[in-house]
């Protein structure tokens, strides 16, 4: 009875913080993620619940997808996951703007000819498409520019279908603003009233690699997603960046001073559901990373992909632990301990096992396990759950 007693007392701050934060998400704790792609989506979104604070260093690596066409044609930056993580924590009530959100998430078809949606983008462009016909003044005029900046540089036979029109608008913002993405994602934050901080982890041109561990090297990150190609033969032994033709020296891609001032001011740091490699290491690989995580104390939590993660074959939850640890030590300080970099896994109750708990605990890191998925898919993050369970750790 005393157990259940001083468990039930223990959860009451718990709750009390949940219910402050909900109250007040303006005032809501900086919860810093290392993510991309669209895994955090759904999080974002209930977040905006609790906190108007969170921030997201995104992956600018991707190369699959539609991501891929534009790399392509323009050999730029990976912008689709920061617009779709721009787009997630957008203000969708009636005080943001949901004309331009609307205009920002469309989408021209799959299935129409080359003809059609040519004149779907010229309309676009002119300004006489029904959704940028909705959108009021200034705003209209600015995000013409951002969209004819784009269409100056398109290619004749560039690919429009399926195409977000906000990967173009960001695109063109990425053009006129010599080329540069963060001028760009703080327009578009201010544009839909993102609710929390969107930035790239570093703002370069670059792709990701992979060293397996039979010795094989892969090239980019849509080659090792096994989403688009076949699944890795085995697991990776060394992700690193390269800028499409030579590997660099981990030197010479820093992490620049804005995002470690994001990192130094953060509540929580989670490493957040996704492609193990391409989605959380990849963040993790820029020289400053590791240190200025160990320099800050705080809640450091790692959220696992819950069901299978094709980049992972073999591999259980410490040994993706470990991978986290491999990445982050390289710059860390010397000697560190491992809680300094992860303190605490967030582990489904899918995942957990009195096996994995004792070389999680040999690891010096704590388990908490947590029912975290949907009633009804034991493969999907609750968003709600998940969200507790951060703000319970701020």
């Amino acid at each position: 009875m005393a157990d259940i007693i001083l468990s039930r007392a223990a959860e009451i701050p718990d709750q009390l913080r949940i219910a402050r934060a909900k109250s007040s998400p303006n005032l809501g704790p900086r919860i810093l993620f290392f993510s991309g792609g669209s895994a955090l989506n759904d999080i974002s979104r209930s977040l905006k619940s609790y906190t108007h604070n969170s921030v997201h260093l995104i992956t600018p690596f991707d190369s699959g997808g539609s991501s891929q066409v534009l790399r392509k044609a323009f050999n730029m930056p990976a912008v689709g996951d920061l617009r779709s993580r721009l787009m997630a924590l957008a203000d969708e009530t009636e005080l943001g703007q949901p004309d331009i959100f609307r205009l920002f998430t469309h989408r021209f078809p799959t299935d129409a000819d080359p003809d059609t949606l040519n004149k779907e983008f010229r309309s676009i462009v002119h300004g006489q498409h029904p959704l940028m016909q909705a959108v009021s003044q200034p705003m209209r005029s600015l995000i013409l520019t951002q969209i004819k900046a784009f269409d100056a540089r398109r290619p004749k036979d560039f690919d429009l279908r399926n195409a977000s029109v906000g990967n173009l608008i960001v695109a063109g913002g990425y053009f006129a603003n010599d080329f540069n993405l963060e001028p760009v994602l703080f327009i578009m934050s201010k544009m839909v009233a993102v609710l929390g901080t969107v930035r790239a982890i570093v703002d370069d041109n670059l792709h990701i690699g992979a060293k397996l561990e039979n010795g094989s090297v892969i090239l980019g990150q849509r080659e090792l997603t096994g989403k688009e190609v076949p699944p890795l033969p085995c697991p990776i032994q060394q992700l690193f960046l390269t800028n499409a033709h030579n590997r660099l020296p981990r030197e010479a891609v820093r992490l620049p001073m804005r995002n470690r001032r994001l990192i130094r001011k953060s509540d929580v740091i989670c490493y957040a559901p996704g492609s193990l490699f391409s989605s959380v290491i990849a963040n993790l690989l820029p020289l400053g990373v590791g240190a200025t995580i160990a320099e800050r104390h705080v809640p450091k939590v790692y959220l696992p992909s819950l069901g299978t993660d094709p980049e992972c074959p073999g591999m259980d939850l410490a040994d993706q632990l470990e991978a986290i640890l491999s990445a982050l030590k390289i710059d860390a300080p010397e000697h560190v301990a491992n809680p300094a970099l992860v303190s605490t896994i967030l582990c489904d109750e899918t995942l957990y096992t009195p096996q994995i708990a004792k070389r999680l605990s040999r690891l010096g890191v704590q388990c908490v396990p947590t029912l975290l998925h949907k009633a009804e898919n034991p493969h999907q993050y609750d968003p709600n759950k998940v969200c507790d369970a951060l703000i319970s750790l701020s």
